[in-house]
């Protein structure tokens, strides 16, 4: 089921971030999303204020800027390509290496991995939109599965891979790179 079919949603970015850090994707939705720190890692992060099922678009987004180099808030379309989204709150969606959502490129849209409830953390796993992380950092998700150090899609054997939705980029990019025999420059996760 998508939420969003047939809605319109105003991107204006954080005017639709009220005192609260409540954002309201529009008149119909209701208010899906509040940011707040994170309990794994003290930072901001986004929670849902709604559940979201298997397949659920939790909202649709569109790129606010175009860039040729990844950064901290960037999602990768393709090689030199990546985009700073819009609505902002969407930048508070951290890594997880067991993540609850996809970001769906082609329809530009958030979409529910597995069931969501009132006040979960919103989650994507890193390398599954982006090849080369503008900086590594190291994963706090606590999963038991969790890959450690997180630095992209690159740096992550095929083996895990396998285990995550990524995007076409990002499939074509490591099937590609693996053809080629190319020998990673260090060991992978």
């Amino acid at each position: 089921m998508d939420r969003m079919a047939g809605a319109e949603i105003r991107f204006d970015g954080f005017q639709q971030i009220n005192e609260e850090g409540l954002f309201r994707g529009n008149d119909d939705a209701g208010e899906l999303f509040k940011i707040r720190k994170s309990a794994r890692t003290t930072e901001k992060a986004l929670y849902a204020l709604q559940p979201f099922n298997p397949g659920d678009t939790l909202i649709r987004f569109k790129a606010q800027e175009y860039l040729t180099a990844p950064n901290r808030f960037s999602v990768q379309l393709a090689e030199n390509k990546h985009i700073i989204l819009d609505p902002d709150c969407l930048q508070y969606i951290n890594h997880s290496c067991r993540p609850n959502v996809f970001f769906d490129l082609p329809k530009m849209g958030i979409v529910c991995l597995n069931p969501i409830t009132i006040d979960e953390e919103i989650t994507f796993f890193y390398p599954s939109t982006e090849w080369s992380l503008s900086q590594g950092f190291e994963c706090m998700c606590g999963s038991p599965t969790c890959l450690g150090h997180i630095r992209g899609a690159r740096y992550v054997s095929p083996q895990v891979l396998k285990q995550y939705k990524l995007s076409e980029f990002i499939e074509r990019k490591h099937l590609t790179y693996n053809r080629r025999e190319v020998f990673y420059p260090e060991p992978l996760l």
